[in-house]
């Protein structure tokens, strides 16, 4: 469903259309800019935090990336932790000075000190990183109100039904009074048009405005409203886990249409397992795992989707105790070599399937290979750095404490959205 646009004008300092594309037809370069500063006085390192299995400032930067409009997109932090996860999504970073990265500076001051260094910039679009449910076609949209119908300023809003009332403040002695309604007539909601509220999630300028006007919204002023259902700002009035709720539903995951999960291919050493190998006097080995994550197999198989064990000659387990968890996880134990790669797509020729419908969970990295072709792959919180820039989701458990569980519930919930999407997609409206 696309975005409802409206626009204001002010009438004020305007900047005409050939501005706006360059002049004699000539094409500006518009960057986007994520300001993603260290220090968080609420969640330490917020913007590179797993926000449903990657980093928050993650699905901006993939939003941005995948509107093939901007002719950079870049992340303004001064921190190495931010730098590494902006380079690792594909973005080039500026590193901001002290002067624009203390408590009181403002975005405005950051963004002014990016375009003085960075002068072949022409337009700019600061996104906000707490805003994980942007899509392509909302920064799309919006940018198109700049360059083909010339606006100098254009920002996120969203519709809000919220009746307002002042502020009193404790032991005044005054009474409230009623900001936006009339209490004696008070609309129905359906006969209300709301009101537009900046939702954070992009504000676009041109050059001009910000050096010249010392201002993100000025001269000629459009707003760009949003569905609700996009408008989830971390920073004021959602929490972690509801926030990973919504952006699973409504976030943007990329440019591939969902796939429904076919297969999944788990490692059992450090995924179904912690790693460990326990030996008793007798010489038998034991290992241990989690019923969470037993459940989670079960879960998955309930649903159709088939699953495999893995286990590496590296790490040699008896065939006993292969069947002991065979039997316990009612799932085949495949034994794979140094380079899984061939083994895996080998056995996936024989069932003739193909990775797009293929989840992948491993640890470390002999695995890497097999992460990225996967359509779905996860790792466990403790996993090798490499194997965790390789993931495409990183689980909040650790190996053989409920990661596997965790994963299946997200292969699951993808498996129902990508399923709707089909469902939808097949319906004529035509025949209503």
């Amino acid at each position: 469903m696309a975005a409802i646009k409206r626009t204001h004008l002010d009438v004020g300092d305007t900047c005409t259309t050939n501005q706006v594309s360059g002049g004699a037809g000539g094409k500006r370069h518009v960057a986007a800019l994520v300001l993603a500063r260290g220090g968080s006085k609420g969640i330490p390192l917020k913007n590179i935090k797993m926000l449903a299995g990657v980093p928050l400032i993650g699905w901006v930067l993939r939003a941005a990336l995948d509107t093939d409009m901007f002719d950079s997109v870049w992340v303004s932090t001064d921190h190495d932790e931010i730098e590494k996860v902006a380079k690792a999504w594909g973005a080039m970073v500026h590193r901001r000075s002290p002067e624009v990265s203390r408590d009181s500076s403002s975005s405005l001051e950051t963004i002014q000190e990016f375009m003085r260094l960075n002068p072949e910039v022409d337009v700019i679009c600061n996104i906000q990183a707490t805003s994980p449910c942007l899509h392509p076609f909302h920064v799309r949209e919006a940018l198109e109100m700049i360059t083909l119908q010339g606006f100098d300023s254009v920002f996120a809003v969203v519709r809000r039904h919220q009746f307002r009332w002042q502020e009193v403040k404790k032991g005044a002695g005054e009474m409230t009074k009623p900001l936006n309604i009339d209490p004696a007539n008070r609309p129905r909601r359906q006969d209300w048009d709301g009101e537009l509220c900046e939702n954070g999630s992009f504000y676009f300028s041109t050059r001009e405005l910000i050096q010249n006007k010392g201002s993100l919204q000025g001269g000629r002023i459009a707003y760009y409203e949003m569905l609700p259902e996009y408008s989830v700002d971390i920073d004021v009035d959602i929490d972690w886990p509801v926030a990973e709720q919504r952006v699973l539903r409504y976030g943007y995951f990329g440019r591939e249409k969902p796939e429904v999960v076919q297969l999944m291919l788990c490692h059992i050493s450090g995924c179904l397992t912690d790693g460990q190998i326990s030996l008793c006097l007798s010489g038998e080995e034991m290992v241990s795992i989690n019923t969470r994550d037993t459940t989670g197999i079960r879960m998955l198989r309930k649903e159709g989707v088939q699953v495999v064990l893995l286990t590496s000659i590296e790490e040699p387990m008896t065939k006993a105790l292969c069947d002991k968890l065979s039997q316990k996880t009612g799932c085949p134990v495949m034994h794979i070599g140094v380079e899984p790669l061939g083994d895996v797509e080998k056995m996936m020729k024989e069932r003739g399937l193909y990775w797009e419908v293929v989840a992948y969970m491993a640890n470390d990295e002999p695995h890497i290979k097999c992460l990225k072709l996967a359509g779905l792959s996860a790792v466990p919180q403790d996993a090798s750095m490499v194997a965790i820039n390789a993931a495409k989701y990183m689980c909040r458990s650790i190996g053989g404490k409920g990661a596997i569980r965790e994963f299946a519930e997200h292969i699951l919930l993808l498996k129902k959205k990508a399923q709707s999407q089909m469902d939808r997609d097949r319906i004529n409206r035509h025949n209503f």
